[in-house]
């Protein structure tokens, strides 16, 4: 059950790298950032940028079609190669605190990181969207470059110089100043499975300071108000430059209502972590029984040892590497991070395919608003890896991916009428940028 508390949020600021404003309204580090986020050149085919799964017109989310329709996960720059779960939303992650825990009466809860199973910490840089930043670069899995040398000899030596109004060296100067790299280096960095050792010492060093500074760039771009908008037209609404629609307004009744919908107990609406409006999640764990996604690509992938076995561990997985966490692993095995709301129907064009939850299982907002609902109400589906568009019509649930700790307290029989359920999506499509 989830716990009353009072969270110390421990947000790392970038007001020490605040510097003249760009013409374009980003500051020289956000416009850095930016350049590094959109640079295909900083993976191992040369042409998957962060932004191949973060895509701005479908809310910083994947825009594959081909993969959200079926197992959600992109395909990462080596062909054939998948990781385990779909791209999460890269707007609104900056406002993740610290990783941390809470121990209230017994209880322990777990919030902030980035990466849905929070394994980006914010131990190592300060901020979960920092340490997360680098992450991708070296998985190989998605941007597969072979050493963190690689994205910076590549960032320091931009394929399309234009692509960088603000360098590197401008922005961080003395910190990234002389960095030197081992001989024949470039010719590695084209293989995604070399194996480059650079010994301690200073040249280790000053890469590593290089690499640091490049995720706190993308970081400041991530952070700024170009990634997120808050322009949704509850946001107007808020603001009291908007109305919302009769419907619109009792879905958010529902959202609040303990006795209902009860969707804010997570989805919080209060203040964000840094002050300003909401993010619509509290930055906790949860694992709410959602089905296996048959289609997910990892189960036949050569790193997976389980085959089709394999479940998605989440937090405890996490937890597991930890020898201070490692005894609340299980108890949060399966749990994955409380996702922000926002931009949920947001989409590069009308036909677009979304996915939702951690491993693209639903494909509609309607059909995860259902889920909600009715998860301990209808019965298990014969077919176990049943669809959710087959679940739907058979008026079916198959059985979660992980039971053991799932949420029984906030969901699963809300008593909601269709109606109801209606108004609650025609809600949640009021949080789109626009």
């Amino acid at each position: 059950m989830r716990v009353a508390r009072t969270v110390a949020w421990a947000i790392a600021p970038l007001a020490a790298l605040a510097q003249p404003s760009l013409a374009e309204g980003l500051s020289p580090v956000e416009q850095l950032g930016k350049s590094l986020f959109f640079d295909g050149n900083l993976s191992a085919n040369g042409v998957q940028s962060c932004s191949f799964c973060h895509d701005p017109g479908q809310g910083f989310t994947s825009a594959h079609g081909q993969f959200n329709a079926a197992g959600a996960v992109v395909e990462g720059a080596v062909p054939g190669r998948f990781g385990n779960r779909k791209p999460p939303s890269a707007a609104y992650a900056s406002f993740s605190p610290v990783l941390s825990h809470i121990i209230d009466d017994g209880d322990v809860t777990f919030v902030g990181g980035d990466f849905l199973d929070g394994r980006a910490t914010g131990g190592k840089l300060g901020m979960p969207i920092a340490d997360q930043a680098q992450g991708p670069f070296l998985n190989p899995a998605e941007m597969a470059m072979p050493a963190a040398a690689c994205v910076v000899w590549r960032v320091m030596h931009p394929k399309d110089p234009a692509a960088y109004p603000v360098t590197l060296a401008q922005v961080w100067g003395k910190d990234v100043a002389g960095v030197a790299f081992p001989e024949g280096l470039e010719a590695s960095c084209a293989d995604p499975d070399a194996k480059i050792d650079i010994p301690e010492g200073e040249m280790a060093d000053g890469i590593d300071a290089a690499f640091d500074r490049i995720a706190l760039s993308i970081a400041a771009y991530e952070k700024s108000a170009e990634v997120n908008r808050f322009s949704s037209r509850y946001d107007k609404w808020t603001r009291g430059e908007g109305k919302l629609s009769d419907e619109e307004l009792a879905g958010l009744e529902l959202f609040k209502a303990e006795d209902k919908g009860n969707c804010a107990a997570c989805h919080v609406l209060g203040p964000n972590t840094q002050g300003g409006p909401a993010v619509f999640t509290d930055w906790t764990f949860d694992n709410l029984g959602v089905p296996r996604n048959r289609d997910n690509p990892y189960y036949t992938q050569a790193a997976n040892k389980e085959g089709k076995d394999w479940v998605d561990p989440g937090l405890g997985g996490y937890l597991k590497t930890d020898p201070v966490f490692a005894p609340y692993a299980e108890a949060n095995m399966a749990r994955q991070q409380v996702p922000t709301l926002r931009n949920l129907t947001l989409r590069t064009g009308a036909d677009m395919p979304k996915a939702y939850m951690h491993n693209g299982y639903f494909k509609t907002l309607e059909g995860v608003v259902h889920f909600y609902n009715t998860r301990d109400v209808l019965p298990a589906c014969a077919d176990p890896a049943a669809s959710e568009a087959e679940a739907l019509a058979a008026n079916c649930w198959p059985a979660p991916e992980y039971a053991a700790t799932m949420n029984k307290d906030e969901l699963g029989n809300l008593k909601l009428t269709a109606k109801e359920e209606a108004e609650l999506v025609a809600f949640l499509r009021t949080l789109d940028d626009e």
